[in-house]
């Protein structure tokens, strides 16, 4: 392999890096063109929040269907194919609306193109790090989902420069130049080596082995409880700003989802800088803790300014959760493959819809009080705490489990 290559793992590792910004791309840059999808097309609101249902399916869909195909053709050919999709979905969200009869179903079928290639890079990238032989691989994780924020903080701010630099009609010519960035790492990727999970020769566990595991189902537990209490928050970050604030839409999108997007950023960094000096397990319950008090300051504090803070917060305290789970589970089931991965990818996207859809539905009841809504909602932090504290004793009881390698 180091033969065949003339770059490096750490060349591998960065590459890596730019994937999740091109994840953060095909997930953030439609949203802020809605109103102009909706004004310029004509496309009701009821098909707008379509193409938001679509893409969150179609990525779950990849991350329940995807383990076996990536084991058949490989991580290489599976991680570029995962960048030709998302590059070929930003050319057709510009192309096809204008092309086909009903605008809507051109947005659709660029949405679908690209919710494929995000949906294999989630899958795909912490796996491809995990094998990397790189020291303090808990930290590199940490550091490499921190690009995810730094990509949704760039797609904004670079996104409403460039609206008012040259206005939003223009907004195709933008796309075209963010599916740039995954055709580039698409060409870099298929000059890195790529490293395998298991030993030569090793099997990874079945879906039933998996399955059978107490400590799985705690591990899918832990990534569900961290996709939802990271989006219980931030899905409504934006209206705390706009209304306790009082601030127009673009401000509000600066001072509430960046806001959260750049703290939970800066803790990953940060512990992709230190966390060779800090012990995962116990930052993960003190992330956990401080993410229960975030809730409470966002729901119970009867200063506006205040509850914004919380939000700010809650995005420092989630950082490591997700990145944090996948390294415990990594370390715990050795075995797992690219099954557990992408199992667990499931299970993460599965949080980052229950927690906002359960958020709303607590606060429609409570006659459309969101501080009601995200106070139901600290049982996902409370949870995640519990089962951080749960997994050393579960682990004491194994004798000869999953672990086995």
């Amino acid at each position: 392999m180091k033969q065949k290559y003339r770059l490096s793992y750490n060349h591998t590792i960065k590459a890596c890096f730019v994937a999740y910004v091109v994840q953060a791309i095909v997930n953030n840059f439609a949203p802020l063109l809605f109103l102009t999808f909706q004004s310029s097309y004509g496309i009701p609101l009821t098909q707008i929040t379509l193409l938001i249902t679509f893409n969150f399916c179609v990525q779950l869909l990849v991350d329940a269907l995807s383990a076996r195909f990536i084991d058949k053709i490989g991580y290489k050919a599976a991680v570029m194919l995962a960048h030709i999709c998302a590059a070929a979905g930003l050319v057709s969200l510009a192309v096809l609306p204008d092309l086909l009869p009903a605008p809507f179903w051109g947005f659709l079928i660029a949405v679908t193109i690209y919710a494929i290639g995000g949906g294999l890079i989630e899958v795909l990238v912490s796996p491809i790090v995990e094998a990397c032989p790189a020291d303090n691989k808990e930290a590199a994780m940490s550091l490499l989902h921190s690009f995810y924020c730094w990509g949704h903080v760039a797609v904004v701010l670079v996104s409403t420069i460039f609206f008012s630099a040259f206005g939003i009609e223009n907004w195709k010519i933008l796309a075209v130049l963010w599916a740039v960035i995954p055709a580039a790492n698409c060409v870099l990727f298929s000059q890195v080596p790529i490293f395998s999970l298991l030993e030569e020769g090793e099997k990874g566990l079945s879906l039933r082995e998996l399955l059978g595991s107490r400590i799985f189902w705690l591990l899918l537990l832990l990534m569900i409880c961290a996709g939802a209490s990271e989006q219980s928050v931030s899905q409504w970050a934006s209206t705390f700003a706009e209304s306790g604030l009082r601030v127009s839409k673009s401000m509000g999108d600066l001072c509430g989802p960046m806001f959260f997007a750049i703290l939970m950023g800066t803790a990953r960094a940060l512990y992709g800088k230190y966390g060779d000096r800090l012990k995962l397990d116990t930052c993960m319950k003190a992330s956990a803790a401080l993410c229960i008090v975030s809730y409470l300051v966002v729901s119970l504090s009867p200063w506006p300014f205040l509850s914004l803070l919380g939000c700010g917060v809650c995005g420092f305290s989630v950082g490591i959760l997700w990145p944090g789970s996948f390294s415990i589970a990594s370390r715990t089931i050795t075995r797992g493959g690219t099954l557990l991965f992408a199992l667990l990818a499931l299970g993460g996207d599965v949080g980052c819809s229950l927690g906002p859809t359960f958020v709303g539905m607590i606060s429609s009841a409570a006659e459309g009080s969101l501080h009601r809504g995200i106070l139901a909602a600290v049982i996902f932090p409370v949870l995640m705490l519990t089962g951080c504290a749960a997994l050393p004793l579960l682990l004491k009881k194994r004798h000869g489990g999953v672990n086995q390698g």
